[in-house]
């Protein structure tokens, strides 16, 4: 057996990264015979291990963005050493590994696009500021251009995320980075039956006969939720907005309210049944500001609905063009998207069929060891 360690700050089954080290981690110990010996390194661990799956947690004994960064860089090193593993993937936060997966992109350049999230003035100049200012941040940048440096195998998880890559880092060639998508369990995530819709939506205390938009994401600001709030606004009073992933913000609920939306804005805090929330809705839309290739998308898209998201996803290159909004900070355009989409069918785009899933990363590990 190939024994192959992931590195991860959190193993868990919610969030972005976290999901995807948690299937690949199943997958590679469940799925591929009795090939991979699979060890996760983490600094915290929320709930059950996969089965098969052994756990080496290092702890955050360092209180702080910057003591956690700092931390699991150097405690995930010293147990990727200790462990003399046949094969070493980073997920985030890593400086040394045999292969590194670019899931968020260079930190920078996500700075760039997701500060147009923040009203132009005091606000927008203040969250630079801080950004500018916090260690943990900047650390996080070294730790990220280190990682660029010392790892002899890339991949990232969108075209967006690999040319933004290659922006960051002039010396690395197209061909440096290896290309492999997300692809959401299909088995959790597929078409609904209509006649269970009413069902659903009383399961999520949410109206029956709404035309109902779905979205969702843990930073509002930056998933660009105040502005759908706005989209609402400009369309008939049948359409309501589900939003999972958090609570309401007092700023997003008072802005609700103040447009005279706030009975059809509804939070639905963390979901943990995203699949049923799909198959309760009538759109989906991500109308991010910035998201390497949002898994919620191709989440949404395989259950059949039609979706919405921007140029700024690497997920919208599977959306055909008239569901891809240029500017996220646009409400009339993002409106006048949903009234037209609405009830029509899948947005997918046809005929785009990149490499995607977990089995390209077992070939990977196969490859080096």
């Amino acid at each position: 057996m190939k024994r192959v360690a992931l590195m991860l700050p959190k193993l868990s089954r919610y969030g972005g990264a976290e999901q995807f080290g948690y299937r690949l981690a199943e997958y590679l110990a469940t799925q591929c015979g009795r090939e991979f010996d699979v060890t996760f390194i983490c600094a915290k661990q929320d709930g059950p291990a996969p089965k098969g799956v052994k756990v080496i947690r290092v702890g955050r004994p360092i209180p702080g963005k910057l003591g956690k960064v700092l931390w699991f860089a150097l405690a995930a090193e010293v147990a990727r050493r200790r462990g003399k593993f046949d094969v070493s993937v980073g997920l985030g936060n890593t400086v040394f590994q045999d292969i590194a997966r670019l899931s968020g992109g260079p930190t920078k350049l996500f700075w760039d696009y997701s500060i147009s999230a923040y009203a132009p003035g005091r606000e927008r100049n203040l969250k630079s500021l801080a950004r500018r200012l916090s260690a943990g941040k900047q650390l996080g940048r070294i730790v990220e251009n280190l990682c660029v440096q010392n790892t002899p195998m890339l991949v990232a998880n969108s075209e967006f995320v690999r040319d933004l890559t290659i922006k960051a880092h002039p010396h690395l060639k197209p061909d440096s980075i290896r290309l492999i998508y997300n692809k959401p369990d299909l088995i959790r995530f597929s078409p609904g039956d209509p006649a269970d819709k009413a069902e659903l939506r009383r399961r999520f205390g949410l109206p029956d006969n709404a035309d109902l938009i779905i979205t969702a994401g843990t930073n509002f600001r930056l998933k660009g939720v105040h502005v759908l709030v706005r989209s609402l606004a400009q369309l008939p009073s049948s359409f309501h907005l589900a939003v999972a992933g958090g609570r309401g913000s007092r700023d997003l609920i008072g802005l609700a309210e103040s447009l005279g939306v706030g009975t059809r804005v509804h939070f639905l805090g963390r979901v943990d049944d995203m699949p049923a929330l799909y198959q309760a809705a009538d759109i989906f839309v991500l109308n991010t500001f910035y998201d390497a290739c949002a898994n919620a998308v191709l989440e949404a898209l395989a259950c059949g609905l039609p979706t919405i998201s921007t140029t700024s996803n690497g997920s919208s290159i599977f959306l055909r063009p008239e569901a891809v909004v240029d500017d996220p900070t646009d409400d009339k355009a993002l409106a006048a998207r949903i009234r037209a989409l609405i009830h029509h069918g899948s947005t997918a785009r046809e005929g785009y069929a990149p490499l995607s899933g977990l089995e390209p990363y077992a070939d990977l590990i196969r490859e080096l060891s």
